[in-house]
């Protein structure tokens, strides 16, 4: 067999290090077909890779680039010139096989990081039949641009017919028709060394793909298509009990979905899967949307062995809440606040500010929604600014607004959108102020806590053997901290 080689490019480690769930997948997809060996650079960030590149000695080497930026106006950490320099450079000195890039982050600027690198094709979309048939025409010489989802270093991209459409620089995907239960299982811990990841990363679980929301801002329909295709609650729980027997106990399971409990129902049918099984695992869950909270959900996720979730309302003004096309009201987020409390599930709320719409007043509504509803103990990540992206109704409104133009090659520099309202300048300072009087509230721009906190907070719960989310433990320091003088 042809031998593949897949490099994770990613290395941020921040708040903890993501295992690559995506080439994991494709790993496991192609591996009656290819020689696939996995390179995960997360932990040496690059420095073994000429050594398993001489000793493969691959025919292809894919790269997956996870992400572009850090979506926040103060940081400017470029990910694709990370992935550039450590990886697909040092790589190219090393062999003449095809480069292939692909992931999230290649997938919302396909030609463009196709260009910025050098490579010789990409895959924006999902990757894993894309893959299989750019491989199989790349061995028998044929021409790449009639399969779908494929790009080439030319500059001409394929004509798309089954995943793309273009019109100007908007994109829209269409997914893939299979039956998402089909997939194999990601070989996560058997391609890479998952011990890295134990005890500071999560085993990432996929419970479907598409997003039929509307957010202004959001790629995801972009990503995975505007529809949903669910995987069945028994083939979730499956791969967790399979996983959970291979990694051990101690390891948290993280629901990767845009949103977790979209669509209504799905799931609470995972949690009552996985309450049948008793598992006993250790869970947690990004993008909680409050539309659909009830106490049923949060009593199940309770009793399924859910230690931590995220929620994103953005924000708890109803005109911005309607601007930003969230699908939910203010009634949803306090029902959503109000149960979190009461059945006591620690969580991290994150609120985005600056969207259309967006001045003082409505500053003030998410600010007095935080103060009334949002438990003390739990972390409240507060952002400014909407990092415009290709395809996106943003990048739509941002062009009829002025704020961007057809020509704008918006991959880098970061572009982001700031409401007339509330200038970039005035809107830092309404969030640093807001910070500064609310220990659990933290700008995005700095949510790393000191190493002497972190220290003593890893101390403080090998101590009392603390279970709860790190996130609360550093909490109490962070208030304590603040009562001593010792935090600004």
């Amino acid at each position: 067999m042809k031998k593949l080689l897949l490099v994770n490019t990613n290395i941020e480690k921040s708040p903890y290090p993501i295992p690559p769930l995506g080439i994991c997948l494709i790993a496991s997809f192609l591996k009656d077909h290819y020689d696939v060996r996995i390179y995960d650079g997360m932990f040496d960030e690059g420095r073994d890779l000429e050594q398993v590149i001489r000793s493969q000695k691959p025919e292809f080497i894919g790269f997956s680039i996870r992400n572009v930026d850090e979506m926040v106006p103060e940081k400017s950490r470029f990910y694709v010139e990370e992935a550039y320099l450590k990886f697909i450079e040092p790589a190219r000195k090393l062999s003449n096989a095809p480069f292939i890039l692909g992931g999230s982050g290649y997938t919302i600027f396909p030609q463009e990081i196709l260009d910025y690198t050098g490579a010789d094709y990409g895959i924006a979309g999902e990757g894993e039949e894309p893959l299989m048939a750019l491989l199989q025409a790349l061995e028998r010489g044929e021409d790449a641009r009639g399969i779908p989802g494929v790009y080439v270093r030319s500059g001409e991209g394929t004509a798309m017919t089954d995943i793309y459409s273009l019109s100007g620089k908007r994109r829209t995907i269409r997914c893939i028709e299979r039956d998402f239960n089909s997939r194999p299982f990601s070989e996560t811990d058997r391609k890479l060394d998952f011990s890295l990841y134990t005890g500071r990363g999560v085993y990432s679980i996929q419970t479907k793909r598409g997003c039929a929301l509307h957010c202004l801002y959001c790629s995801y329909p972009l990503l995975e298509g505007s529809r949903y295709r669910l995987r069945s609650p028994v083939s979730i729980v499956d791969e967790i009990e399979e996983a959970s027997e291979r990694v051990g106990k101690n390891v948290t399971f993280e629901f990767v979905d845009s949103t977790f409990n979209e669509p209504k129902g799905h799931a609470e049918d995972i949690c009552r899967e996985l309450i049948r099984r008793k598992l006993n695992v250790r869970l947690r869950t990004m993008g909680v949307n409050p539309r659909n909270t009830s106490k049923e959900l949060f009593g199940l996720m309770l009793d399924a062995g859910f230690a931590q979730i995220d929620v994103t309302p953005d924000s708890a003004s109803p005109s911005v809440i309607k601007n930003l096309r969230k699908g939910f009201t203010m009634d949803d987020i306090r029902r959503t606040a109000r149960l979190i409390k009461e059945f006591d599930l620690p969580a991290m709320w994150f609120f985005l500010f600056g969207g259309p719409g967006e001045n003082q007043t409505t500053f003030s509504e998410t600010i007095d929604f935080i103060d009334k509803y949002i438990n003390p103990a739990d972390m409240v990540y507060m952002s400014g600014g909407l990092r415009i992206y290709p395809g996106t109704p943003l990048y739509k409104l941002a062009l009829m607004e002025g704020c961007i133009s057809l020509e704008d090659n918006l991959l880098y520099p970061f572009v982001f959108y700031f409401s007339p309202e509330s200038p970039r300048p005035q809107l830092r300072e309404w969030i640093l102020e807001a910070c500064s009087k609310r220990h659990h509230c933290l700008p995005s721009s700095d949510t790393t806590p000191p190493p002497e906190m972190l220290r003593e907070a890893v101390a403080l719960r090998n101590q009392q053997g603390l279970r709860e989310p790190m996130f609360r433990t550093l909490l109490r320091l962070r208030k304590e901290w603040k009562a001593k003088g010792k935090l600004s």
